[in-house]
């Protein structure tokens, strides 16, 4: 039986304006920190006869979703990091992610990051949390020591 705790979690997005941690003791809503692919790895293609083909597509490339809450002090830094990187386009895209699960020995690595845009925000009754998405042109993963 294993156990997981968000606590062991650790991300950190690194560029131009400084180094941020974006998981535990960042304030991140329950909703947490996604990590996707940005198409599949496979494409399976089928002849009129019947037979096929796999082609294996080279891109890792994909998307990093970070949800912070509304309150969290880090929407100020990433902001901050986002108006200095969209300042100019040799600041942009140039940001590495890591991301670490400390207690199952997961590894992330995101390179060549760059703000998708910046979160929508909403007013409610209740803060709910922004999202941050960041493109990226690599990732690297690997699950378990």
């Amino acid at each position: 039986m294993g156990v997981y705790s968000f606590l062991n979690i650790n991300a950190t997005i690194a560029g131009s304006g400084g180094s941020v941690n974006m998981a535990a003791g960042a304030a991140a809503a329950e909703e947490g920190i996604t990590v996707a692919a940005a198409e599949d790895k496979n494409i399976m293609t089928m002849g009129s006869d019947g037979n096929g083909q796999h082609s294996l597509v080279a891109s890792d490339a994909g998307q990093l979703t970070v949800r912070l809450l509304k309150t969290s002090p880090v929407n100020a830094l990433l902001m901050a990091m986002y108006n200095l990187q969209s300042s100019s386009s040799s600041l942009w895209g140039t940001n590495v992610v890591t991301l670490t699960d400390s207690a199952r020995g997961d590894f992330v690595v995101c390179q060549g990051v760059a703000f998708k845009k910046v979160p929508d925000l909403n007013y409610a009754k209740e803060g709910g949390f922004n999202e941050w998405v960041f493109d990226s042109l690599k990732i690297d993963r690997i699950l378990g020591s």
